[in-house]
């Protein structure tokens, strides 16, 4: 990394700092923390007002702080739940998310929640302290994180909503949504933008009402009703979601999801999809036969790990499948991917949940 208003003296002195504090020059972590730093002192030579330095500062601290809380369980799959903070503990919806995450933390998950209370708390109640983690948000007038999460000192407090979002999203395999208000949707459209975008891997989503409830069917009644015919979002948009009332099928959509397909990565123009197991000529074939059409050329296709896989140790010994899938339709992955899910090849429904390196 160059930068013009950066002496080269000031480059070399903050990577003889680095050296000096037991982090290796040539190694790849240590380049990126070199950048961080640099980056540190470009802003204090671009005049950035002191509210700028300020909002840095403490965004950086605080990505810090959640990063080491979260490092400890880097392998267990995570289900993050949004919902409201007003929910009360007699709602139905609460003892659906008490249900809930009690069946997920069953089958391995951890939850993940923005600790406070109503639907925050009802499923850190569902998990328990052990299988919960929290990550509030420091408000005048917000409740102190709920005592679930409290006691087991599994909390990182946030200043600011955006570093709050991060890491409700980065670290999760599943998201879950409750009826909830401006907070609620909010975290529930950023889910499906990044979903939309290919901003993000793709991941299960479900939106859960309460038993015989109507609140996430207004949202697709909207987009049927508005979205759809404007031509603002395509008609298959909302199909990557689960509308549901069934605590099961909410449970099953979450973990299913992870039933063979582990996760993917770009490497060059080929897309690569790894798999919990080998599929077959068949299998091939009929993924072929039904996603040809998102590919730029060739076809779906079993490989090795390819050689940057190999390099950087990246999931080498799954089984995987290769293609030169359209990055102009990535919106779509979720169809193939649930395909790759019912495969005969698949393993069985209650095999062991996904684990995110």
């Amino acid at each position: 990394m160059t930068d013009s208003l950066i002496p080269p003296q000031v480059t070399d002195d903050v990577r003889r700092l680095l050296r000096d504090a037991g982090i290796a020059g040539t190694d790849d972590d240590a380049e990126l923390v070199s950048r961080i730093l640099i980056t540190g002192v470009g802003l204090g030579l671009d005049d950035t007002s002191r509210l700028d330095l300020k909002i840095t500062s403490a965004a950086l601290a605080e990505m810090r702080q959640a990063f080491r809380l979260f490092a400890p369980y880097r392998g267990v799959p995570k289900v993050t739940v949004f919902g409201s903070a007003r929910t009360r503990p007699e709602d139905p919806l609460y003892a659906a998310t008490v249900e809930l995450a009690r069946e997920l933390a069953g089958r391995g998950w951890m939850v993940v929640t923005g600790a406070g209370p109503g639907i925050m708390q009802a499923a850190a109640e569902g998990a328990g302290g052990e299988h919960s983690l929290g990550v509030s948000i420091r408000l005048p007038f917000e409740e102190k994180p709920n005592s679930v999460i409290a006691g087991g000192s599994r909390n990182v407090a946030m200043k600011y909503f955006f570093t709050r979002k991060l890491m409700l999203v980065k670290e999760s395999s599943g998201f879950v949504c409750l009826p909830g208000g401006f907070g609620t949707l909010d975290e529930m459209f950023e889910l499906l933008t990044l979903q939309q975008t290919g901003k993000a891997e793709p991941t299960p989503i479900v939106l859960l009402d309460a038993p015989g409830g109507t609140f996430w069917e207004g949202l697709r009644e909207f987009a049927d009703r508005h979205l759809i015919p404007a031509a603002v979002i395509s008609p298959d948009d909302l199909d990557r979601v689960l509308f549901t009332d069934s605590v099961t099928e909410a449970a099953e959509a979450i973990t299913g999801f992870w039933r063979n397909y582990d996760s993917l990565r770009w490497v060059g123009g080929r897309l690569v999809l790894r798999l919990r197991a080998e599929p077959s000529d068949a299998d091939l074939e009929s993924l072929n036969d039904r996603f040809g059409t998102l590919l730029t050329r060739g076809r779906i296709e079993r490989s090795e790990p390819l050689r940057r896989e190999v390099e950087e140790a990246d999931r080498i010994e799954l089984p995987r499948i290769v293609m030169r899938f359209d990055p102009f339709r990535v919106g779509e992955l979720f169809h193939l991917i649930r395909a790759v899910n019912e495969l005969p090849t698949a393993p069985p429904p209650r095999a062991l949940p996904h684990r995110r390196a």
